[in-house]
């Protein structure tokens, strides 16, 4: 029994911890305001956050590239045994 206390306790705070770490998502003003900021260079730590914006991009585009690319490795197994 008191095992599964210390269990119970440990997964509340778990989750008590998981809940406090949430971002809350911004307004549609605040996303007008970031994007207005953003087109004129206007953001603070511009030079971070435009780096930031690339890095997400180049992930996503070699993302798109080996996803792709393991399609075409499947297509050509399938072709080679038939």
């Amino acid at each position: 029994m008191k095992q599964m206390s210390v269990t119970l306790a440990a997964l509340l705070g778990a989750s008590l911890m998981l809940a406090a770490c949430k971002k809350e998502e911004p307004t549609p003003v605040e996303k007008a305001v970031e994007s207005t900021k953003d087109a004129l260079d206007m953001r603070e730590n511009e030079k971070a956050k435009d780096a930031a914006e690339d890095l997400q991009s180049a992930g996503e585009n070699a993302a798109e590239a080996v996803e792709e690319k393991a399609e075409e490795m499947g297509e050509a197994m399938e072709d080679s045994a038939q």
